[in-house]
């Protein structure tokens, strides 16, 4: 029995031995370069080996059916059963998970594990994903606590930016850093060139001092590796775009008959006696509404040497507007370029530098008699063009309301920017633990732009009627530099104290100087002819002067960063700012912030956790400042435009500009955050939610002073005064899940939640309340900032449906001209008669909740993802319907009061005298949505067909961008917003965001 048992073990040892292989293979990432120091190791074993610089692995005696583990810093792990096959390559997947992702958090950078502070971070994977034409757009539903609201969503226009609520009424833009260069716009920017975007939302950003108070986001552009062939990619994409909304207005017969009901109400002649001949009419939407180009061609190289690597890139894109077609479009040309150099023992040369040409044709939009405002009210019964085959006069409908058609065909704008943007850093390493670094970066822009306005006539009394044909050229200059100089020290003591320090100035100036010119009677009426040096009476338009500013600051800057075996954390950091737009008593401000961090996973009593991964606390507290302002409001300057007599001759010449007040200083805002960040299931499920606090004061703002002090004379204005406090808190909650669940199927998801309540505290001026925005024709502005309340809410009267019959109207307050069948107000103050006193809170701008949600799985060589963003309890504005006899209307109108108890909530129809037009919270609507921001499906070719002819990845893609928002708004879009803190939420015909199908491909080689 013994001998048969020492027969079998020795069979079956035999049979082992026989099944054990060499295995070898190449280690890339997605990109296609090979990946040096990869950990590869047999599973359950010490049998491993480490991939050498060219992503090349051995390992020898692998058993069949055993586990190889593939790890690497910032990657994915992942495990792969060996087969027969003795060459196992592997394509690296980036973990912008992992702990040890290196974060770019201001003058260097931190593990994602050792971070103390409120960052989120963006990956270029995503960006690809979303292909936004503007960086903005990647942001949106990404990255907790911060909103963008689209001012236009028409080619090339910008959007506004906001990290954590609306903190102050002035400039609330966060500061953007590209490869640490100061960008103010993003449209000059090539989403397909950006590495990673990090989000610095709380006190941490306190490094930069006066100009973080709105948050900090630091854009990476991609770079090379060192020791790596030359790699080319090329990502380009193709399609359409079309509106997702055309509002429901009346028809030609519609019209006539609500028409032909106000002027019978309003005791006047019907003007359309036979309506049932009027039919359909015109649909001036689908006039307008065009089905629009949009393309994007990207090339990019990298690579490295031994002590270089470089990498570049060339894109171009082109977008033809939903409304206006060619008359709207939009183009970016961009090349880049990224450089280092390590020349000499300890010593690094870095360089970065990005040129972009946009060229740009914009229509009037947003605002009172811009295209789509003329579109939904141009009365249907009238055609584009009349009988003679010009356009048809758009008369009786106001002096706003022209023809839609004719307002594209004769607008003439365009806008030229030409960019150039750089960096040059050398670092010095010495003494082991010392770095010494200075970084030199700088902008320079020359934007050209034409305005022909061509001799036109729309119809009697048009606002827009041109009686004298002119045109508009002007040059504008903008040039900033930043020179940073600094020096740090980092060592670990003792093997458990991690101490690292940083000192270091920064000098910040930007100047810019305006030049434009406006002359008239242009040859022939024509475009070709539109120049100046062709066109009679030449004005110059600053010949006062103010066509000049320049801004200038100087920082020093201190932190110190220490950690006690990694996972006792802390960070401090004192900045000094000095700023010349305040004056001598307040140029500088000290700016200290602080955050810990406890790691408690590493502790003893979580340490043998079964489940728990990764466990942190955090907080941080500080005080930012800001000082968006106009230059030199402190002093009082002779920029503004006066009119004198002499000898009975009327002259203009220069006067006094704005009202100065030298005793402006820094509005400072003081953040408080308390978060953690956690991680279970094998790292399965990560969790990071945060409670953040925002006060910011002595709010810099614009004084509501009397205009007996000549504030309302050109070139002047009201003084900048500090005068407000506004508070953000909230809190944000953002869950992941990631899971290989087999080697051909993985799944990602992950949700995102915000919440914002914004209260004004104090506004010190004598109105108490500071009033923006408009609505209708001369009323009062609707929104307000005013203490206890949110900054910018809504404003006016409040409704209570309709009056039904003459005893409701006698048992009411005294209404002016109340009928039955108007809009009964509340009398909130109680005298017994409806005014302006009765005004009261009827909105907010401001979401309550945002929410974004990420879903995304690749099976064997298919992926798909799809991106949604939520904006629950904010308000908006309609304001888009011109209160005159003949214009259209909204299909609503059909629902109209016509007899006691037909309707409580829709007026009646007249041409009477009423209040009906009075603002109230009957044009104030719910702007909650839903939006599918992205819907992407991807197919990458198999690397067995592939790599014999040389390429690293083949991918094709079909995607679709805004493809259904979920909203009971009845505008064009519910992200309409004009982004200002006072006077946001307002639609006067928004341009909406175009649904974009797109067919792509990447092609990497």
């Amino acid at each position: 029995m013994k001998i048969a048992y020492f027969l079998i073990v020795v069979f079956l040892t035999t049979v082992i031995s026989a099944q054990e292989i060499n295995v070898n293979g190449k280690l890339k990432d997605a990109t296609g370069l090979e990946l040096p120091g990869v950990n590869v190791i047999v599973k359950n074993t010490s049998n491993g080996a480490v991939t050498d610089f060219n992503g090349n692995y051995t390992l020898n005696n692998v058993s069949i059916g055993s586990t190889l583990v593939f790890s690497y810093i910032g990657f994915t792990t992942q495990e792969i059963k060996v087969g027969q096959n003795s060459e196992i390559n592997v394509t690296m997947q980036e973990d912008s998970q992992s702990l040890e992702q290196v974060i770019v958090i201001g003058y260097g950078s931190q593990t994602k594990k050792e971070i103390t502070g409120a960052v989120s971070v963006v990956g270029s994977e995503t960006i690809e994903e979303l292909n936004p034409v503007r960086v903005e757009q990647a942001l949106q539903g990404q990255v907790a606590g911060v909103n963008i609201t689209t001012q236009s969503s028409s080619p090339g226009s910008g959007s506004t930016i906001s990290i954590r609520g609306i903190s102050t009424n002035g400039d609330s833009r966060p500061l953007i850093l590209v490869d640490g260069n100061v960008i103010e716009d993003l449209s000059v920017l090539n989403p397909n060139d950006i590495e990673s975007i990090n989000v610095l939302k709380d006190a941490t950003a306190g490094i930069y001092g006066v100009r973080a108070a709105n948050g900090v986001i630091l854009i990476t552009t991609k770079s090379g590796f060192k020791n790596t062939d030359l790699k080319f990619e090329l990502d380009s994409y193709a399609g359409f775009q079309e509106t997702t909304r055309r509002l429901p207005v009346l028809n030609a017969t519609e019209y006539g008959v609500i028409i032909n009901e106000a002027f019978a109400a309003g005791g006047s002649t019907p003007p359309f006696p036979n309506f049932t001949t009027l039919g359909e009419g015109t649909d001036w939407q689908d006039e307008i509404f065009r089905t629009a180009a949009i393309s994007n061609i990207n090339f990019n190289l990298s690579g490295g040497g031994e002590k270089s690597t470089y990498a570049g890139g060339l894109s171009y894109l082109s977008q033809d507007g939903i409304v206006g077609g060619s008359d709207a479009n939009f183009d970016r040309f961009t090349g880049r370029l990224n450089y280092s150099l390590d020349f000499a023992k300890n010593f690094k040369f870095t360089t970065s530098g990005i040129f972009t040409q946009t060229n740009r044709k914009t229509l009037l939009e947003n605002t009172l008699g811009s295209v789509l405002f003329n579109a939904l009210n141009m009365a249907p019964t009238l055609s584009v063009r009349d009988e003679n085959g010009d356009f048809t006069l758009a008369e009786g409908l106001g002096n706003e309301v022209i023809n839609p058609v004719a307002q594209i065909e004769n607008t003439f704008n365009k806008t030229q920017v030409n960019r150039i943007g750089a960096t040059f850093g050398l670092r010095y390493d010495f003494l082991n633990n010392f770095t010494a670094e200075s970084k030199f970066q700088f902008n320079y822009s020359e934007v050209d732009g034409k305005v022909f306005s061509p001799e036109v006539f729309y119809g009697s009394g048009k606002v827009f009627n041109v009686d004298r044909s002119n045109v508009t050229e002007f040059k504008n200059f903008f040039r900033d530099f930043t020179w940073d100089n600094f020096l740090k020290y980092e060592k670990i003591f003792a093997d458990d104290h991690d101490v690292k320090v940083l000192l270091g100035m920064s000098v910040f100036k930007t100047t810019g100087t305006f030049t434009s010119f406006t002359g008239f009677d242009i040859i022939d009426n024509s475009y070709s002819n539109a120049n100046i040096s062709q066109a009679s009476d030449v004005v110059n338009n600053f010949q006062n002067g103010g066509n000049e500013f320049d801004s200038r600051l100087l920082s020093y800057f201190t932190r110190l960063q220490y950690g006690y075996k990694g996972k006792y954390l802390f960070s401090a950091v004192l900045r000094r700012d000095g700023s010349t737009k305040f004056g001598p008593k307040n140029k500088f401000g000290y700016f200290p912030s602080a955050s810990v961090g406890w790691v408690m996973s590493d502790e003893s009593f979580l340490n043998d956790s079964s489940w728990l991964n990764f466990l942190k606390i955090r907080g941080s507290y500080g005080v930012i400042g800001n000082d968006r302002i106009g230059d030199f409001g402190f002093v009082s300057l002779l920029n503004g435009e006066g009119a004198y007599v002499i000898n009975d001759e009327l002259l203009f010449g220069t006067a006094i500009g704005q009202l100065s007040n030298p005793e402006i200083k820094w509005e400072q805002q003081k953040t408080l955050d308390i978060g953690f960040d956690t991680r279970f299931w094998d790292n399965k499920i990560d969790i990071t939610f945060d409670y953040f606090k925002k006060r910011t004061e002595d709010l810099l703002v614009v004084a509501p002073v009397s205009g007996i002090l000549g504030v309302a004379a050109p070139g002047s204005a009201p003084p900048i005064i500090n005068a407000g406090i506004v508070e953000n808190k909230g809190y944000e909650f953002l869950i992941s899940y990631n899971d290989r669940f087999s080697e051909n199927f993985k799944l990602n998801a992950s949700f995102n939640l915000t919440t914002i309540d914004n209260e004004v505290i104090a506004v010190n001026s004598d109105n108490s309340f500071i009033a923006g925005g408009s609505f209708g024709v001369g009323q009062d502005p609707p929104s307000r900032m005013e203490a206890g309340k949110p900054i910018g809410y809504f404003f006016g009267l409040q409704t209570d449906g309709i009056f039904q019959n003459q005893a409701e109207v006698d048992a009411h307050a005294t209404q002016a001209n109340a009928a039955p069948g108007d809009l009964r107000y509340v009398d909130v103050n109680g005298d017994g008669e409806i005014n302006s006193d009765d005004r009261t809170d009827i909105g907010n701008p401001i979401p309550d909740v945002t929410m974004g949600l990420n879903i995304g799985f690749e099976y064997k060589n298919i992926d798909f993802t799809t991106y949604a963003f939520a904006s629950l309890g904010n308000d908006i504005i309609r304001n888009y319907e011109r209160n005159q006899p003949l214009v259209n209307r909204r299909t609503g109108f059909l629902d109209r009061w016509t007899g006691e108890g037909s309707t409580n909530e829709f007026p009646r129809v007249t041409t009477g005298a009423n209040s009906n037009n009075l603002f109230s919270s009957f044009y104030v609507e719910d702007g909650s949505y839903l939006r599918i921001q992205n819907v992407q499906l991807g197919y990458t070719f198999s690397d067995q067909y592939m790599k014999p002819i040389g390429i690293d990845k083949f991918r094709v893609y079909a995607s679709v961008n805004n493809l259904y928002t979920f909203t009971e708004y009845q505008g064009y879009d519910p992200a309409a917003s004009s982004g200002a803190p006072i006077g946001g939420g307002i639609d006067q015909g928004f341009y909406p965001v175009p649904r974009t199908y797109l067919l792509g491909v990447n092609l990497k080689f």
